[in-house]
């Protein structure tokens, strides 16, 4: 039987939540095209029937998981976009940290990334550039693009980074995955203030300790 186009479309929509979900939860090269298109409903035919390879579909789940975490950080609060500190206690909270399956798809994948096609890094690139863009949004605006940008560069490394090395250790040292999260989330605040409140000292170096006599 001949599947229609909206069938079709609705098919290959599935196929792409089904995949981001599990290569969240298991890595890239943790999940099959086999499995992912059982999990889906669908044939392993049906799926090569829309995706060429397990790189093209890797490359528009992670674009999908992506896209789905720039939504959540852009989603206005109350009728208005949320402020820096909302999205700091949404990233670096244990809930999200605890949620794999539903969590960031960047802070799920980075450690693969590398080893993939070019097309799914091309993809991973796109995400934290809009993840870096939105950061340095809260910054203030008195800054220098190009410190606003070093910082917000700064402020996405060390998140994603803080999540995923806080899941990395948190079977055999739960409180030093806390740890984590709170020392990035003290650090992030420290460069905020700074940007924020002091801006004609950002970007320029702090001065040395006077010598204790």
């Amino acid at each position: 039987m001949k599947v229609s186009k909206e069938q079709a479309a609705q098919n290959r929509a599935k196929l792409i939540e089904t995949a981001a979900r599990l290569m969240r939860e298991r890595g890239i090269d943790g999940v099959g095209v086999a499995e992912i298109g059982k999990a889906a409903g669908l044939t392993h035919g049906a799926l090569y029937a829309h995706f060429p390879s397990k790189d093209a579909l890797a490359a528009e789940a992670l674009a999908f998981g992506l896209e789905r975490g720039h939504r959540r950080l852009t989603a206005p609060r109350d009728g208005r976009l949320p402020e820096l500190g909302e999205l700091l206690d949404g990233y670096l909270s244990e809930q999200k940290r605890d949620d794999i399956a539903d969590g960031c798809a960047m802070a799920a994948s980075v450690s693969e990334i590398g080893r993939q096609d070019v097309s799914v890094s091309e993809r991973f690139a796109e995400g934290f550039e809009q993840m870096v863009s939105v950061f340095a949004s809260k910054l203030g605006a008195e800054e220098a693009d190009a410190t606003r940008r070093e910082h917000a560069v700064t402020m996405t490394v060390a998140m994603i980074g803080a999540i995923s090395a806080s899941r990395a250790v948190i079977k055999a040292r739960p409180e030093l995955a806390d740890e984590i999260l709170h020392a990035v989330r003290h650090s992030i605040d420290t460069i905020a203030a700074r940007d924020t409140t002091h801006p004609d000292m950002a970007g320029k170096p702090t001065a040395a300790p006077a010598p204790t006599p």
